[in-house]
């Protein structure tokens, strides 16, 4: 594959991007760079070689779900700047 300037332009559109003619050169550049060195991934051996999701092993690290008791009502709306009937009183917002 040849990275041209339409190819350039053609990815500025589906980027939403505009590039100036410098960046344009320097994008043309470095995409030929990306594509070589897949060439050069492409001419390894890889027969045998079980693929990856991840690099690492994955292991579920949550604890584990039990029911506990929360803090005391009371103490919760000992903060409150205002409460009423055993709830936080609030400004309205929608009238």
């Amino acid at each position: 594959m040849t990275i041209d300037d339409a190819l350039i332009q053609y990815l500025e559109e589906l980027s939403k991007l505009r590039l100036a003619p410098e960046e344009q050169a320097a994008a043309k550049e470095d995409l030929g760079k990306i594509l070589g060195y897949m060439q050069t991934l492409s001419a390894l051996n890889t027969e045998g070689v079980e693929g990856l999701s991840h690099p690492l092993a994955n292991e579920n690290v949550f604890r584990e779900d039990a029911a506990r008791p929360s803090a005391a009502r009371a103490a919760i709306l000992d903060n409150a700047p205002r409460q009423k009937d055993g709830c936080f009183v609030v400004p309205k917002t929608v009238e």
